[in-house]
């Protein structure tokens, strides 16, 4: 796989990603930390599976156990802090410190062997950010009794994006392995969701179909993609990429009737595309 077709692999999380928002509003009323838990345990199937069918336990067993509690804590640590920090601040405001990360991945790349961080590249994510605070925010007001929730929102963001880096320092982990981290986060979501929350199933037919449809997709298969994206192709163009799925969330949401469309969904078009083809145009002439 060249690492032009690994970028576009890895983007497929992002497109993904962007249904998280219509899948979520559809799973209500399951409680957070059991909706994770569902949903990495239906990503976790598909990976066992999909691990089988190809004939991958080999593989797994030559990984060493500080590879399988690094994935875990990406994976688990990432959504545990970001429904803590939904709790305890207002969402849009701690969603967008939240969605530091792509910006995060672009600087933290930098110090990757072999990668350069060019003015493109940075200019890019700024942009990209900027298009992100337009469609997340709107008008945002930061209270000071919930510096709590924000902290945790940044250190969602920190965790995304030191997750996403040190996965290139880990190119030699099977993507494989990463079905067992969907498995420890559904068991770890699972233990806390009985330890702090009221257990809520589904109420319609619709809410499991969600339920399944996160598993399938961006709380699941996503993380198989990503992985590739990350360990063989254009980490700094992917980081500014992802900004691409708020911006598409909005729009499944406008297309859904969810949501009504408006000037700022132009405003952030313009602002994220730019910014992707700026650290393309980068990357490419680099």
């Amino acid at each position: 796989m060249t690492r032009i077709q690994a970028t576009g692999v890895g983007f497929a999380a992002v497109i993904s990603w962007a249904l998280l928002a219509l899948f979520t509003v559809g799973s209500a009323p399951v409680p957070p930390l059991l909706l994770n838990a569902m949903s990495f345990a239906v990503a976790g199937i598909i990976g066992v599976i999909w691990t089988h069918a190809t004939g991958g336990w080999g593989k797994l067993r030559t990984v060493g156990w500080r590879v399988y509690v690094f994935g875990t804590f990406g994976l688990f640590g990432y959504h545990a802090l970001y429904f803590s920090a939904l709790r305890l601040a207002p969402p849009a405001e701690a969603g967008l410190i939240a969605y530091l990360w792509p910006l995060l991945i672009v600087l933290m790349s930098g110090l990757l062997p072999g990668e350069r961080l060019r003015a493109g590249h940075f200019i890019g994510a700024l942009m990209g950010f900027a298009g992100a605070a337009l469609i997340i925010g709107g008008g945002l007001e930061f209270a000071t009794g919930a510096l709590p929730g924000y902290l945790l929102a940044l250190g969602c963001a920190v965790t995304w994006s030191g997750y996403s880096v040190l996965s290139r320092r880990l190119g030699h982990a099977p993507t494989e392995t990463v079905a067992v981290f969907c498995l420890a986060t559904a068991i770890l979501s699972a233990a806390l969701h009985l330890a702090l929350e009221e257990t809520i199933w589904p109420a319609e037919a619709l809410g499991w179909v969600s339920v399944l449809g996160l598993g399938l997709g961006p709380v699941g298969l996503a993380f198989y993609v990503w992985d590739i994206g990350v360990k063989r192709g254009d980490i700094q163009l992917l980081g500014v990429a992802s900004y691409a799925a708020p911006l598409l969330s909005t729009l499944i949401l406008v297309l859904a009737g969810v949501a009504a469309p408006g000037w700022t969904l132009t405003m952030s078009a313009m602002l994220i595309t730019g910014g992707a083809a700026l650290a393309a145009r980068a990357s490419f002439n680099g």
